[in-house]
């Protein structure tokens, strides 16, 4: 850890140091004191039971509850980062744009969008368009409605039968997932583009491009680098966000492992919620190292001036002080 002063900390003496060496470990074994009072009482109810622990060795358990659940997460996260990520590129670009009827409106959405709970757009989704297009299927717009959902919604599994429009969990999910993760991969593609130094533009300018090559030449290959781990953190964040289909009854990993499981192997609901906690921490590890590994690279990279996006940045340095892991100015 450094020792300089950082925005947030001033840099500890020898007193606060062997104070916090002595807080970290009290804290360890407090820590350590509440996981063995967890675990005996654990023992005491019989939850270390093999009984309880045994179905899950057994590989029809794997193959007909928890692998499945498995995959809809994983097919929701992708289908969801694809479109989440083209929702951030064409709304956060038009963040950008000199036309205020572009920006304008384009903001409304992201900001729209951001300030809703994830769960309720699930809601929203799968409970409102049943109850909507009956009214919408005997007005004017009644053959639109139809249009749209045969010729877009059916991708995604959407029906209508007599006027009715009818969603399905994965699509409910999806749609949530893509409009909330959507609106702040705008704001990342934004703050990307925004973080790459004028001159740059200025540059690319004076040797005669115009603003589309200015954007697509100059400024989004540099964003890119720069937004990378932070829109692969995003993406972790969507992958832990599908299990939110577990209040509409989506049938992914959540739902598997504690509504599918549990009744059929002596309500171990306990030992079922370790396991499934054990994939996502297995699945966001591999997609955190993932992130990692990019902004390693991104910030040894010489083909862009700006600074990396993610974890690693921080907010602005105070007058005053220094950024700790930080050396020279710009």
């Amino acid at each position: 850890m450094s020792k300089e002063a950082t925005v947030l900390f001033d840099a500890p003496g020898p007193r606060a140091r062997r104070r916090n060496a002595l807080l970290t470990a009290l804290s360890a074994l407090l820590l350590i004191a509440l996981i063995a009072l967890a675990a005996k009482r654990f023992n005491d109810q019989g939850q270390f039971a093999g009984n309880l622990w045994t179905p899950f060795l057994k590989a029809d358990v794997w193959v007909n509850l928890i692998l499945p659940g498995l995959w809809n997460t994983l097919k929701a996260a992708a289908v969801a980062s694809v479109l989440a990520i083209l929702f951030g590129v064409v709304f956060g670009l038009a963040r950008l744009s000199d036309h205020s009827w572009i920006r304008v409106p384009a903001g409304a959405v992201v900001e729209f969008f951001r300030a809703i709970p994830l769960l309720i757009l699930i809601f929203l989704a799968y409970f409102v368009p049943n109850k909507v297009s009956p009214v919408i299927a005997e007005s004017p717009f009644g053959t639109f409605q139809r249009v749209m959902v045969d010729s877009v919604g059916w991708i995604f599994g959407v029906e209508i039968n007599a006027g009715v429009v009818t969603v399905p969990a994965f699509a409910a999910v999806v749609f949530g997932l893509v409009l909330y993760n959507g609106s702040v991969l705008a704001e990342v593609v934004r703050a990307g583009v925004n973080s790459i130094p004028k001159g740059q533009a200025e540059a690319a300018y004076s040797v005669g491009l115009r603003k589309n090559g200015v954007m697509r030449l100059v400024l989004l290959p540099q964003a890119i680098t720069v937004m990378m781990p932070a829109i692969v953190s995003q993406l972790v964040v969507l992958l832990k966000d599908t299990a939110l289909g577990f209040i509409i009854a989506y049938g992914e990993l959540l739902q598997a492992g504690f509504k599918q499981v549990p009744p059929n192997f002596g309500n171990n609901l306990i030992q079922a919620g370790i396991v499934v906690a054990i994939i996502y921490i297995a699945i966001n590890m591999v997609l955190s190292s993932v992130a990692n590994r990019l902004e390693r690279r991104s910030r040894g990279s010489r083909k862009t001036a700006a600074k990396t996006m993610g974890t690693g940045t921080g907010a602005p340095p105070a007058a005053g002080m220094s950024v700790a892991g930080q050396s020279g100015s710009v």
